[in-house]
């Protein structure tokens, strides 16, 4: 029983870390939804696409909590912080791509929304959350440092402090304030889909400062300039591009996806809309679990006992796959007043609404346990190095089984449960590869760390 407290000890932290920021989120199309259909309709693609841009170069600089772990197992100090240093290099290096990247986004999105008016406010929100990027990437070295050293606590509170003051801000931004009637010359006017944005980013710089706090006890500037950390660099894009382009390659093919079922018409889109926002509540505790097996694979490996990691993972998949079938059976036994939530006042049938979730919700039910399945040994395999595999695999199974099925599925039968339905085939698949992947135990051949350096 222990070996299973000591992985919760370090995983819970971090799974509920990450249901805090899909908390906030799910705050933020709440309050969207009060504001309007329209709003709630614009905010999911808007999101989707920034964490397109977004998560490449957060999961390359993300990749240094690997080298962190294995030189934390190793007992190398001096390591841990050089590739903390490597990290924030990596993160201010990606800021030089991000203006580009802005004109590429407001393209894409002027050409894929159904109006007019969606375009517009989806462009409004996705400008605003990559003008906040650097802040994100500064974030990701701080968490893995601080995460492939075992510290998750630290990583929790400052993650709850930035998603509290997000929800608190919502409201505000949203709906507006004035507070002339108390005598304060205070006020502002609604801002809707931007406010929610603002809102966002400023959290994100309030996570960002409490981290560096945390960081710079163990930190000085000259570990910057020291030849090792460039080396280190160099090492972190060779494992960290394929680890990011992993990232990039899933976030891409369900964007695609979400453009797609954006076609259905009606309120329909609304509705997926709303049942995407409760799976991420369920899926970001699996990111949680996910994280905690790369740091614990990491750890191990740093220390030469690939024993240990085989049986780290195991662990960390009954415990993550556990946790995801209790999830799911309480969101299907508490949906109605869940969908309430996201249910719009100006709905055309509140009825329709709840039964197409219903619907929904009962197949991501379906496709959980499988996609929990994948998510808990991708972390692993890239915990050991493995992340070439990881990205290969996600390529060929997104981009020529899942996405082929979604347009074939669009053409013959363009519902919102149909195209639902193509999930489950897809993350079947995936995790079965995954599976054997590890078995194998290619990985064992794999160093990522050069211990001389």
């Amino acid at each position: 029983m222990k070996p299973y407290l000591d992985i919760l000890k370090l995983v819970w932290p971090l799974a509920l870390g990450m249901v805090n920021t899909a908390l906030m989120q799910s705050v933020d199309r709440a309050f969207l939804a009060r504001h309007s259909v329209a709003a709630l309709e614009a905010v999911l693609p808007a999101t989707t696409l920034a964490w397109v841009f977004m998560t490449f170069f957060q999961a390359v600089v993300g990749y240094s909590g690997v080298f962190v772990a294995q030189y934390h197992g190793a007992g190398d100090e001096k390591g841990c912080r050089q590739s903390l240093a490597a990290g924030i290099w990596v993160a201010l290096l990606a800021l030089v791509p991000m203006l580009p990247v802005c004109g590429l986004g407001d393209w894409i999105l002027a050409r894929t929304a159904g109006t007019p008016t969606l375009a517009a406010m989806e462009r409004t929100y996705f400008d605003i959350l990559m003008a906040g990027s650097v802040l994100v990437y500064l974030q990701m070295a701080a968490i893995s440092y601080l995460t492939g050293r075992g510290r998750t606590r630290v990583v929790f509170w400052a993650n709850l402090v930035g998603n509290l003051l997000n929800i608190a801000l919502d409201p505000l931004f949203i709906f507006g304030f004035d507070l002339s009637r108390l005598g304060l010359p205070l006020a502002l006017a609604p801002q809707g889909i931007a406010g929610a944005a603002v809102a966002t980013v400023v959290a994100l710089a309030a996570q960002c400062l409490l981290l560096a706090v945390v960081v710079r006890r163990d930190f000085a500037l000259r570990v910057f300039a020291q030849p090792d950390v460039r080396a280190l660099v160099g090492r972190l894009l060779r494992f960290g591009v394929p680890a990011g382009g992993y990232e990039v390659l899933n976030m891409l093919s369900f964007t695609i996806f979400v453009f797609v079922t954006e076609q259905v018409g009606g309120e329909a889109f609304a509705v997926s809309n709303a049942c995407f926002t409760v799976n991420y509540l369920l899926f970001a505790p699996m990111m949680g679990f996910a994280l905690g097996a790369q740091t614990l694979v990491g750890q191990a490996r740093g220390r030469g006992d690939d024993a240990e990691a085989v049986r780290a993972l195991r662990r960390t998949l009954l415990l993550g796959l556990g946790f995801t079938l209790v999830a799911c059976l309480a969101v299907l036994a508490f949906r109605r007043p869940i969908l309430a939530l996201y249910a719009s006042p100006d709905l055309a049938d509140p009825a329709a609404f709840q039964s197409l979730g219903t619907t929904l919700l009962l197949l991501m039910a379906a496709w959980m346990l499988f996609d929990a399945a994948d998510i808990i040994l991708s972390g692993a395999l890239k915990g050991a190095g493995d992340t070439k595999f990881v990205m290969g695999w996600m390529l060929l199974n997104a981009f020529f089984l899942w996405l082929p099925l979604v347009f074939l599925v669009r053409w013959l039968h363009n519902t919102m449960p149909a195209l639902w339905g193509t999930m489950i085939a897809y993350v079947v698949v995936i995790s079965i590869g995954s599976a054997v992947r590890w078995r194998r135990g290619r990985w064992r051949q794999i160093q990522v760390v050069d211990f001389r350096t």
